[in-house]
């Protein structure tokens, strides 16, 4: 194995914008940290992220009494009792990185587990578990799947669950690990009662590195948050709240001009994330490129992709085209397939494509924020989304039953009847709805290619399951998308009462084509499995996330399959272990 040199050293280091040092074996000695004798506490946890075949970077931060630096060390062991340490060493934290630490541990074999702490001043931190990349054949490979935690909204049941499975090789988190809103804003209307308030000193909708910074502390305070990160690795990407609502490449919707200038507030913005979470950097000097591959031997080839800051064009709203006598279809449609128009931005689009089409691993799986598969519903709908009310539901079984008939060659429907089903458009512009020539390239490299496509996805609050087809038809792979940790989902958006969930759901599967599944009022999590011979989601889903008593609602858990090979790429519903959705 080549060894880093003194310039690499100095490469690595300079990557994050939080303190990173490179570890690649036992130090010589420790420093004496026990000496000193200030009060200091590991108030945050430890954390492991972007693992690779032969490294791992670790995460902690040190809370001292003061502003001085903070002597660190870490060790890293094959076993839990740290007997047989493989590396050992120590750093300064300081204020200028928050005293927080992240260490690149290299010269670490393929697929193997190890364990790590750190001390500082007397005090040791929570003992975590990690694990390298597999090289090779691999049999399996699992994760976790998870977005849109929202502190004030509830408790964070989701991550304590996914903390419990046995079999992961990592957590993937799709973004919105934290939420930017104040006291008062989005979800917060339950969180006195939870005694999940944000702190007086942090309160407000954020704005500067300081307000950032501060909302992760709260967030990382959390004790089954805490635990997920010291169980497996993470690998993570941002969506929109790390930063603002909606954001896209020069603003968002969630910033107005009397919040100071939006590119500073970005940029404090990522240098909180890349501070607080366990992630590898990618591009020297620019620390808003998070796009990166992991290869989990021959079996998967994860791309962890950004559809939200680096390249997006701003989202279209249906108001801009509004006419006396409805929507402007030839203006609008001439803008929602312009060629120009980008998600990912030319470079990443680029790399993505290349990166699908350069792996032999059986499985391409683009981890990202939005949905990718095709969510048209028919017109009328749009006004019950946009101002919605407890009218839509009527509208919604009017409309399915009128599908259904359809669809069953009805011929007594009458031409109206028929173009009241026929005539759809897509809901969520801030989807890949919104940006359908790149997702067409995106999809016929898959198909160009011969690849197996699998997508995961989060950002909605909801669980989905759709086949992934160009628009020839040509079906390509599916995309799994996650619900939400705590932010609440379409039950809450549009009013829907428990007793017409299961009516909603059964209605929108009928109306959206290519749309398998849909969950739309629970919190929850996917376990995304991947063998030679499938791949396979387990939507898990917990009771409450308003009561510390909770349980899995296992009536309402869900399982999936999509199988490899041309012919196949679709999801399939029924068949050995496959449940079908419980209303």
């Amino acid at each position: 194995m080549k060894p880093l040199s003194r310039r690499d050293f100095l490469k690595a280091s300079a990557l994050s914008m939080g303190a990173v040092v490179i570890s690649t074996g036992l130090a010589g000695c420790l420093s004496s940290s026990d000496d000193d004798d200030r009060s200091v506490a590991f108030t945050h946890g430890v954390a492991s992220g972007d693992p690779l075949q032969d490294g791992i970077m670790l995460w902690t931060r040190v809370k001292p009494e003061n502003a001085d630096p903070v002597t660190v060390d870490w060790e890293v062991a094959t076993d839990a009792g740290f007997s047989s340490l493989t590396h050992s060493g120590s750093t300064q934290a300081n204020a200028a990185h928050d005293f927080i630490v992240k260490v690149d541990v290299r010269n670490l074999a393929p697929g193997q587990t190890v364990y790590f702490r750190f001390r500082a001043a007397g005090k040791t931190s929570p003992t975590g578990t990690t694990r390298t990349l597999p090289a090779g054949d691999v049999s399996e490979v699992s994760f976790a799947v998870m977005s849109c935690a929202n502190y004030p909204a509830g408790y964070f049941h989701v991550y304590a669950e996914a903390a419990k499975e046995e079999k992961l090789d990592a957590v993937i988190h799709l973004g919105d690990y934290i939420y930017e809103y104040g006291a008062g804003g989005y979800a917060t209307e339950d969180a006195e009662a939870l005694g999940r308030t944000l702190p007086a000193d942090n309160s407000n909708e954020l704005l500067t590195l300081a307000d950032y910074r501060k909302r992760y502390a709260l967030y990382r305070s959390d004790p089954d948050l805490q635990n997920l990160h010291a169980a497996a690795p993470f690998i993570s990407v941002w969506d929109d709240h790390e930063v603002a609502n909606d954001a896209w490449r020069e603003g968002a919707e969630n910033h107005n001009a009397d919040e100071g200038d939006y590119t500073a507030r970005k940029l404090g913005a990522l240098q909180a994330y890349f501070e607080w979470t366990p992630i590898r950097p990618v591009s020297e000097g620019n620390e808003s490129v998070i796009y990166r591959s992991f290869n989990f031997g021959n079996l998967v080839s994860l791309h962890m992709m950004d559809t939200r800051i680096i390249g997006r064009d701003e989202q279209l709203s249906y108001a801009n085209y509004l006419t006396g006598s409805g929507i402007d279809s030839a203006r609008f449609t001439a803008d929602l397939t312009d060629s120009n128009r980008t998600m990912l931005g030319a470079e990443q689009l680029g790399w993505v494509q290349n990166a699908i089409g350069g792996s032999t691993a059986t499985w391409q799986v683009l981890g990202q924020q939005v949905l990718m598969g095709r969510m048209n519903l028919p017109a009328e709908l749009l006004s019950g989304f946009l101002n919605p009310s407890p009218a839509i539901l009527a509208l919604f079984q009017e409309l399915a039953i009128l599908k259904t008939r359809y669809l069953q060659g009805d011929p007594s429907l009458t031409a109206g009847e028929i173009a009241r089903v026929e005539t759809v458009l897509p809901y969520n512009l801030d989807a890949w709805d919104g940006y359908v020539y790149e997702r067409e390239t995106l999809l016929e490299t898959a198909r160009a290619t011969n690849k197996n496509l699998v997508v995961l996805a989060g950002d909605t609050h909801n669980a989905w399951a759709s086949d992934l087809k160009t628009v020839g038809g040509e079906q390509v792979g599916v995309e799994f998308a996650t619900s939400s940790v705590s932010s609440p989902g379409l039950e809450e958006y549009l009013g829907l009462p428990e007793d017409q969930i299961a009516g909603a759901e059964q209605a929108i599967a009928l109306l959206v084509d290519d749309l398998k599944y849909v969950n739309v009022n629970q919190r929850g999590y996917m376990m995304v499995t991947f063998t030679p011979d499938e791949a396979r989601a387990d939507w898990r889903f917990v009771s409450t996330i308003k009561d510390k008593d909770y349980g899995l609602d296992t009536a309402r858990a869900q399982s999936l399959t999509t199988l490899p090979g041309a012919g196949n790429r679709k999801i399939v519903i029924g068949g050995s272990g496959i449940t079908t959705p419980t209303s």
